[in-house]
């Protein structure tokens, strides 16, 4: 595949649509890394990244209707009552850690102070959410985990599938 002016110039021509790579790939014929490798070559404007969008696109939308029924009425009460909605959505944002979880965390810093080789690394809970943490119980030598971590993470194949591979 070789990028003649004619595709470089309908590249530069989609790229200002704000079309996404994979469809300027599609358009043209080649893959979606490749329109990414011209464009960086090309140096084309950078663009925000569709996740980015999709996260800033949802209250944009959730705040427009909100908006418009807000227009004909000039009165406060309507202003107000939009206001709580926010504070619901930051308080789910960010629930508070469950019982098992702070447990988790009190035996996290007890094991931390004790322990004295290799930790367990394995993680423990959502990394986006606060008290997210790694075991930290001694690890199994020449592994990443503790012995109770390594039986959950190295499972042997049963003798019943070695057999049917043996057939």
């Amino acid at each position: 595949m070789s990028w003649t002016p004619e595709r470089i110039a309908k590249l530069e021509e989609l790229w200002a649509e704000g079309l996404s790579t994979a469809e300027i790939g599609r358009r043209l014929g080649v893959s979606k890394n490749a329109v990414v490798g011209k464009a960086h070559r090309m140096k084309l404007p950078g663009r925000q990244s569709p996740i980015e969008s999709k996260r800033t696109a949802k209250p944009a939308a959730a705040k427009a209707p909100a908006a418009a029924a807000a227009k004909p009425k000039p009165a406060a009460k309507p202003a107000a009552a939009a206001k709580p909605a926010p504070k619901k959505a930051a308080a789910k944002a960010a629930p508070e850690p469950s019982p098992a979880a702070a447990k988790a965390k009190a035996d996290h810093q007890k094991t931390k102070q004790k322990r004295s080789g290799p930790a367990c690394q394995w993680p423990i809970g959502d990394p986006r959410l606060p008290g997210f943490h790694f075991c930290t119980d001694e690890a199994t030598p020449g592994k990443p985990y503790c012995e109770h971590h390594c039986s959950i993470a190295y499972n042997r194949p049963s003798s019943s599938s070695s057999e049917a591979k043996a057939a």
